[in-house]
């Protein structure tokens, strides 16, 4: 069992958090070619659509070995078809691990009772955990979830049945749903979180930059941690916790931005073909190229914001505004060039 694998090691696990539309297989491939990242969650994939055979769903929890350990993140609140969609992915991509979403806080998902709209219903989220492990067997089942829906401390007893059910790891935000992004992380709860919780504990949220790694771990006790959106746009994340004076040259941030890019093309292209395979008749490869290349746009951004590239560049806000129209590869690659080199001093 991957867990296990790690922890036996006396390593703690530094993983990479499933983010819909941004962990997907070419960015996973990313941090796993860069180094540090112990296993990375896959953004999550609908229990519905799995079970309902669509196949761009399917896709979605395509990998490459490089990618492995991997975790594959499900919604749903059917138990019987969270079942069954668990019992799929496993068998179409046995991955190391299935992860239970019970702490998404976006209405989209909270509305049909998806996400941490399972904490209000701990039996029903309950019965959800039992049955997957039942249809995966020994594949650990983990479950992410929030501090609570509006009660933040209504993951002292949400906890222990998740466990009672069959969880073999818990990973915890530091927020209620209620809060959203919004506040702080609250580190104190997570230490709390540690201390109830008889399988691994994962502490996530406000762990930006990778110096707040062994904060959190010494403040929480966690077995480790869950990176979100201080890895977007810096898959060095994991590696800066290891060599913490690790630095990303402009030549590296470039050439990474690149790779990146084309793979994301290359993945995004098939899911497209997946989605619309009968509609896309005439179809260039520019066009397919173009299409990828728009979804792509979401990563530019994060990989030269201010906080990322850790300084400020004359004429950086300009030159942010080209690269977020760019609509291809060859343009990509022309306003890369352009980069905003920092001043020297004579």
């Amino acid at each position: 069992m991957w867990i296990n694998n790690i922890l036996n090691n006396n390593e703690k696990i530094l993983a990479l958090s499933p983010m819909a539309d941004m962990t997907d297989s070419a960015f996973c491939q990313i941090v796993r070619q860069i180094g540090g990242a112990s296993v990375v969650f896959r953004e999550m994939v609908s229990s519905e659509a799995i079970v309902r055979d669509n196949e761009k769903t399917l896709g979605m929890t395509d990998f490459v070995e490089a990618e492995r350990p991997i975790v594959q993140q499900i919604f749903g609140a059917d138990p019987k078809t969270m079942a069954l969609a668990a019992e799929r992915v496993m068998a179409h991509a046995n991955p190391e691990g299935i992860d239970i979403n019970m702490g998404c806080p976006v209405y989209k998902l909270t509305s049909n009772f998806n996400g941490a709209a399972l904490m209000k219903e701990p039996e029903l989220a309950a019965t959800i955990v039992r049955d997957i492990k039942k249809a995966i067997g020994d594949t650990p089942l983990s479950v992410k979830i929030r501090l609570g829906w509006d009660n933040p401390d209504t993951f002292k007893t949400f906890i222990p049945k998740m466990e009672e059910a069959g969880a073999s790891l818990i990973t915890m935000h530091g927020r209620t749903k209620a809060q959203g992004y919004s506040g702080k992380s609250d580190w104190e709860r997570l230490r709390q979180a540690k201390e109830i919780a008889t399988v691994p504990f994962l502490a996530n949220g406000d762990i930006h930059e990778s110096h707040q790694v062994q904060e959190v771990l010494t403040q929480t006790g966690a077995d480790g941690v869950l990176i979100a959106r201080g890895a977007l746009g810096n898959p060095w994340f994991f590696k800066q916790v290891i060599e913490p004076n690790y630095t990303v040259t402009r030549e590296e941030r470039i050439n990474t931005v690149l790779t990146h890019a084309k793979l994301h093309i290359k993945h995004h292209s098939v899911l497209r073909s997946l989605a619309k395979r009968n509609k896309l008749a005439g179809v260039t490869p520019e066009e397919l190229e173009k299409n990828s290349i728009v979804t792509f746009r979401k990563h530019l951004s994060w990989y030269f914001k201010s906080i990322k590239i850790q300084q400020e560049l004359s004429g950086i806000k300009e030159w942010r505004g080209q690269l977020v129209r760019v609509n291809s590869i060859e343009e990509l690659e022309e306003v890369l060039t352009e980069f905003p080199k920092p001043k020297t001093t004579s």
